[in-house]
């Protein structure tokens, strides 16, 4: 070191001493500012990020609140089933069923009391009109016409004593032999007698009636179609028991069949025009019928109007009580489709079907023309692009939104034409 070096002494600066000392009052206005300025950015970020925290909490609960009413929507729209009706070629008549039965149709009772004694025919026979089916043995009525013959007997003796007597003092009276008071009594007793005599025979005559209700006659030509009684079997007439069926007989050279005509045809159905009859156990074979009379009134329960036609039946081969199919003829072909029968609505309106249109369940109306049992045959209201709902609910509702399954056997129906 040089002598100069050594004398020289650095004074350092008070300001600059004290701004370079820790916690000096300088030190400390350079910090504080700074401190302040990373809080409020601390607090600020924090801030921010709970804000963000807390949109996304309220956005995510208010979408799965939007998700879970869109799912509620969707799940409140019924999922239905649809079917396309099958086209049908035009037709030219309507096919009913119907049920044949005999012309005259009647039960045979006896008349008197007694035991069979004795019957001649058996089910199946055929019988003509008078023809004795049985004999009832009925002693009880034998004695008691036989008794009431002696009363008349016994009447008409006295009833001539009466004449005889009357007739004598009528005369006497002239000459004064009697007086008019005896003769008088003795006309009265004549008419009295003569009273008396009617009603005895009467009697006879009430008595031969029913001892010939001991042979029992056919009433009808007929078959005899059930025997309900045997030799030796009690019978019983009387008013107060209920009477036994000895036969029961069936005119069949005619036959009737009531059919059953929907409303909409009801126009076309005439008395003296004809129909055709079809039966299973006759393929091949055709029966001819007239219309012979009509209910002239619709039925309220079924829609429908009652017709009888009647069959021509003279060697018997067709029997009553047969399935036939009654064939009539319409004035014009008519177009009709077929549907399942689980695609009706059976309501007061009437009967109806579900259309599925721009996801919405339409109600129609339709007629029926054939039911098949699971199909029936439609010929106004329908179309074959219209899909059906199967199965439809009881509260469906025109209008009702509803989604078709993919397990449908078509599509959905916008205006009437299949998507």
């Amino acid at each position: 070191m040089t002598p100069k070096e050594e004398n020289v002494t650095i004074t350092p600066n008070p300001e600059t001493v004290e701004a370079q000392t820790p916690g000096s009052p300088a030190n400390r206005l350079v910090i504080e500012p700074r401190r302040r300025r990373g809080v409020f950015l601390f607090a600020a970020i924090t801030l921010a990020l709970v804000a963000i925290v807390i949109y996304s909490g309220i956005h995510s609960r208010a979408a799965a609140e939007s998700r879970l009413v869109q799912r509620t929507e969707e799940a409140a729209i019924p999922t239905v089933t649809v079917v396309f009706p099958k086209d049908g070629a035009p037709s030219d008549e309507i096919v009913l069923p119907g049920v044949t039965q005999a012309f005259i149709d009647a039960p045979i009772y006896a008349r008197t009391n007694g035991y069979l004694k004795q019957w001649y025919f058996d089910i199946g026979a055929h019988v003509k009109k008078d023809q004795l089916l049985a004999v009832i043995d009925t002693p009880e009525i034998d004695q008691q016409l036989q008794q009431a013959r002696a009363d008349l007997d016994t009447a008409q003796a006295n009833l001539n004593i009466a004449k005889i007597t009357a007739t004598r003092w009528q005369g006497l009276v002239n000459d004064g032999s009697v007086s008019q008071q005896e003769t008088d009594q003795a006309v009265s007793n004549l008419k009295a007698v003569q009273a008396t005599v009617e009603s005895n025979a009467a009697n006879v005559r009430r008595l031969e009636q029913l001892q010939s209700f001991e042979k029992v006659y056919s009433p009808f030509d007929g078959i005899i179609t059930a025997r309900s009684t045997d030799i030796g079997a009690l019978i019983d007439a009387g008013a107060s028991t209920q009477p036994k069926e000895l036969f029961h007989m069936a005119s069949t050279r005619t036959l009737r069949v009531y059919v059953a005509v929907p409303e909409v045809y009801s126009p076309t159905v005439r008395s003296g025009g004809f129909a055709t009859l079809t039966l299973d156990e006759f393929p091949g074979q055709t029966f001819r019928g007239t219309i012979v009379r009509n209910t002239n009134s619709i039925d309220l329960a079924s829609r429908t109007l009652l017709v009888e036609v009647d069959i021509d039946n003279p060697t018997g081969q067709l029997l009553p009580g047969a399935y036939v199919f009654v064939h009539l003829k319409l004035p014009e072909a008519t177009h009709a489709v077929t549907v399942p029968a689980n695609t009706l609505i059976f309501r007061k309106e009437g009967l109806q079907v579900a259309l599925v249109r721009d996801g919405k369940a339409r109600l129609v109306s339709v007629k029926i023309n054939h039911d098949y049992g699971n199909s029936v045959e439609i010929v106004s209201g329908l179309q074959p692009t219209y899909a059906l709902i199967v199965d439809p609910s009881d509260s469906l509702v025109d209008g009702t939104a509803v989604r078709v399954s993919n397990d449908s056997a078509g599509g959905l129906v916008t205006g009437g034409s299949a998507k």
